[in-house]
């Protein structure tokens, strides 16, 4: 078998239906298109949300809410997933993302107080919770707040 012996399988591919070809074809005349109106010109194609002149749904329903763009969005780590790390470790969001604890994106990291820190490190992130740099001072290690997060840091 070589690539120029591929072909697809029997009856998976059917010739194009040429329309407006006679009426022999099926399809000739009208073109499948029926008989009159918007539909039936050439041109034509619905526009999103578009309900024929009636008031659309997206106009129908009430606003609803409020969407801050200046809200920062931070990537959370939970305590217990920084044992993963070996004693003594500086730790900075560049070395969570590449052990893969983080991924990309979003302007900064928090560090959560979920689970058990067993090992001493220095953790330096966007935020704490509290009981997050309390773990890991009970650890032995230290929590340092890095400067005001940065889009796409």
């Amino acid at each position: 078998m070589r690539l120029h012996d591929l072909k697809p399988a029997p009856g998976a591919r059917r010739p194009k239906k040429r329309v407006g070809r006679g009426p022999g074809s099926g399809v000739g005349k009208t073109s499948g298109r029926g008989q009159d109106g918007q539909k039936s010109r050439s041109g034509y194609s619905a526009k999103r949300g578009f309900e024929g002149g009636q008031m659309p749904l997206v106009r129908r329903l009430p606003k609803r809410g409020f969407v801050n763009i200046f809200r920062t969005n931070y990537r959370t780590v939970n305590v217990e997933k920084l044992n993963a790390f070996e004693a003594g470790a500086v730790i900075t969001p560049e070395s969570l993302q590449e052990a893969g604890v983080l991924r990309k994106g979003k302007d900064g990291v928090k560090i959560l107080g979920n689970g058990e820190l067993k090992i001493s490190l220095t953790v330096k992130a966007h935020k704490f919770t509290e009981s997050a740099a309390k773990k890991i001072e009970a650890a032995g290690g230290t929590a340092e707040l890095i400067g005001k997060a940065k889009a796409g840091s």
